[in-house]
């Protein structure tokens, strides 16, 4: 029961951890390879989840603390321990194998079974992902297998008073064995699966068109990017005017100084590439997309605004006519990120004649 409330518990809170992790995770991407492997993706994010999952097994359920009392034994240093345990405590016979399966089924020995599984996934990702050799693949193995038992000793670090699980010099082994275990089942496995070098070249290969979600990230990193400095001179130059100082500097003479790149496409490996008045087509283009995204809808809601509190209406429409003022904003911010995702050039990117340049090169990514 506890082991399902553990899964339970990493699913429910894989959703928060993976959304925090996403932006960093699709910037590192865009930087290092100019587009998103999907193989990657998974790889990554069902990693995640596998960390958080064995986290929450070695640390759920929690009880409460008025419950946590000093108890003996809690630390066990002779290894092997787990062998007298079954021997004494479950109908194993060695000499009897009728006796093997109804022995699997009791605690003392599943967990032992048990603990040799939680880390064998570990060992497949240290050999597949992050191809470490079979040393460093026992020797991380230890080491997180440390810290779950860390964990335990120090009552989730001193948030309770003495530790409610036993520290067990058997769990640093089992679990160890277990990523040693997972590492000679990745190599087998490897045969059928592309190696980390083939899903990078695969990356940049991809990474030399820019796609519509790197577009959007180019397009949020650069107001970022924008809103951070103009703030930062405001509280130097505040009687003039640092916005319109910032918009000026980082949209117009920082890409002319690097050839058609801001300081995010730089970062992105992304320039635009203007068919001719480069300058002019790229003040009007800035100018348009905040009118475009920012001012339009804004505007919008200010006109319901004045539209309700003109005509007088009751609570009741009031609230209709402001969801329907924010359905249609979302509206028009979903259709535009599918429109941008699905094609090459919007039709403001026509109209000014400009394209997205991919500066990614595969020989600066190769080892």
């Amino acid at each position: 029961m506890a082991y399902i409330t553990a899964i339970k518990s990493s699913i429910l809170i894989f959703p928060l951890i993976a959304f925090l992790f996403t932006t960093p995770f699709i910037l590192y991407n865009y930087h290092k390879y100019g587009s998103i492997n999907p193989l990657k993706t998974f790889i990554v994010y069902s990693f995640i989840l596998y960390m958080i999952t064995v986290y929450f097994l070695v640390i759920l359920p929690l009880p409460q603390i008025e419950e946590v009392i000093p108890k003996p034994n809690m630390v066990r240093l002779i290894p092997f321990g787990f062998i007298k345990d079954i021997i004494k405590e479950t109908s194993f016979v060695f000499n009897n194998p009728s006796t093997y399966l109804k022995a699997l089924t009791e605690p003392c020995f599943y967990t032992v079974i048990f603990n040799v599984f939680m880390t064998i996934p570990f060992g497949m990702y240290l050999r597949y992902y992050f191809k470490y050799d079979v040393k460093k693949t026992v020797f991380y193995s230890f080491l997180l297998s440390l810290f779950f038992e860390v964990t335990q000793i120090t009552g989730l670090y001193f948030i309770y008073p003495h530790p409610y699980r036993v520290f067990d010099v058997d769990d640093l082994l089992t679990n160890t064995l277990g990523g040693a275990i997972g590492y000679v089942l990745m190599g087998v496995l490897d045969n059928y699966l592309p190696t980390r070098e083939e899903i990078d070249r695969s990356a940049i290969r991809k990474g030399k068109e820019v796609s519509g979600l790197r577009r959007i990230t180019l397009f949020f990193l650069d107001f970022f990017l924008f809103i951070f400095f103009s703030l930062f001179i405001s509280l130097f130059l505040k009687n003039y005017h640092p916005f319109l100082i910032t918009f000026l500097i980082y949209y117009i003479g920082i890409p002319i100084l690097k050839k058609g790149s801001t300081l995010g496409g730089s970062f992105l490996n992304v320039r635009l590439e203007y068919k001719n008045a480069k300058i002019l087509r790229s003040f009007f283009r800035i100018v348009f997309l905040f009118i475009y995204y920012f001012f339009i809808p804004f505007w919008s809601l200010i006109g319901t605004y004045l539209l309700v509190n003109h005509l007088g209406m009751n609570a009741t429409i009031t609230i209709y006519f402001y969801l329907a003022a924010l359905v249609a904003i979302l509206l028009f911010y979903f259709i535009n990120g599918l429109i941008i995702i699905a094609k090459k050039q919007t039709f403001y990117d026509k109209l000014l004649k400009v394209n997205y340049i991919s500066t990614i090169k595969e020989e600066e990514n190769e080892e």
